[in-house]
């Protein structure tokens, strides 16, 4: 049993800065890629960006040059730190975690999803 918590999530003016965390626990062999999501609000989930866990990141082009993923692998968390915020990037935020169980004695991975936390940016 894996469990996600989303943090950090607000309302902030444009041009100010939040951090979301996801943090995950339970029986944990190893997290392989992880990544944060985001829908807007009649529009479809879309990739922010993602982090391997060699530490290879992917942004989108909306968010490069202003939004940093990271992630500490001893705590098995997962951070997302957003500058220079415009109202376009007003949605909620999901964190997603491919998880390595053992299950049975052999190693399996699962996709893991976080409840998700409102980013609200006024112009």
């Amino acid at each position: 049993q894996v469990q996600l918590v989303e943090s950090g999530g607000g309302l902030v003016q444009a041009g100010g800065s939040l951090r979301l965390s996801c943090a995950a626990s339970g029986s944990i062999f190893r997290i392989n890629d992880m990544g944060w999501y985001r829908q807007a609000p009649g529009k479809q989930r879309e990739l922010v960006a993602t982090i391997t866990s060699g530490g290879s990141t992917n942004y989108a082009d909306s968010v490069k040059g202003r939004f940093t993923i990271s992630r500490d692998n001893a705590k098995n968390t997962l951070y997302l730190q957003m500058n220079t915020l415009k109202p376009e990037d007003t949605a909620v935020y999901y964190c997603n975690l491919r998880v390595v169980l053992v299950v049975g004695g052999l190693t399996t991975e699962r996709n893991h999803w976080g409840q998700g936390t409102q980013v609200t940016v006024s112009s």
